[in-house]
């Protein structure tokens, strides 16, 4: 299957415990280094509280994650953050809970709890969009076949056209889903002098 899950947008929410306040923030992300900027801001805006833990998740297979728990102890915070992120199988997104703390200790269970709770709330306040897995390629067209390539174009609504190229030849560069690709590709060869290069794409 090349179908897999993002937030729809920006999530945040608010779980109280024993006095302290769990601020969490669910953001996208592209990259390991767009959710260190992030979590960098998310720092520098929290500067006054006691803790700001995370966890990331970036790609459809789900493989690549990082978590934190920034002086809670070990366990209690990132795990808990990164375990709700996969609960909700959502990838390419960051997860931040900023902690003020109240005054009584909560204890590992209480902490897990509420870091868990906290991230759960911005994920289910995010929502998620379905997102498939793409492969772009690059199409030369003689003018002998064009008609027939858009034409089956036409037919797949989810092919995106990145660009095109008219000169002696029609070049064309191409998005297809990962799991259509194949078949596309074998009715496009099958046109009088199309050349087709693959590349790998998201």
């Amino acid at each position: 299957m090349d179908t897999y899950y993002r937030i729809a947008k920006e999530g945040e929410g608010q779980y109280k415990e024993k006095m302290s306040r769990f601020l969490a923030f669910a953001l996208p992300i592209t990259s390991a280094e767009d959710a260190r900027n992030k979590i960098k801001e998310y720092q520098n805006r929290y500067c006054d509280s006691r803790h700001v833990c995370w966890a990331y998740m970036l790609g459809p297979e789900m493989t690549e994650y990082q978590l934190n728990d920034n002086g809670e102890p070990s366990g209690t915070a990132g795990k808990p953050i990164l375990g709700q992120i996969r609960s909700h199988g959502v990838t390419d997104v960051v997860v931040i809970v900023v902690r003020y703390f109240g005054g009584i200790k909560l204890g590992t269970s209480g902490l897990i709890t509420a870091y868990k709770e906290a991230a759960s709330i911005a994920l289910e306040d995010a929502g998620k969009k379905e997102m498939h897995q793409m492969v772009e390629i690059e199409v030369e067209v003689p003018y002998i076949s064009a008609d027939l390539i858009m034409r089956i174009i036409k037919e797949n609504e989810e092919i995106e056209v990145i660009e095109r190229e008219f000169g002696n030849i029609i070049r064309l560069r191409l998005s297809l889903r990962l799991d259509q690709s194949e078949e596309i590709i074998g009715k496009m060869r099958g046109a009088e002098g199309v050349m087709i290069t693959k590349k790998t794409g998201e």
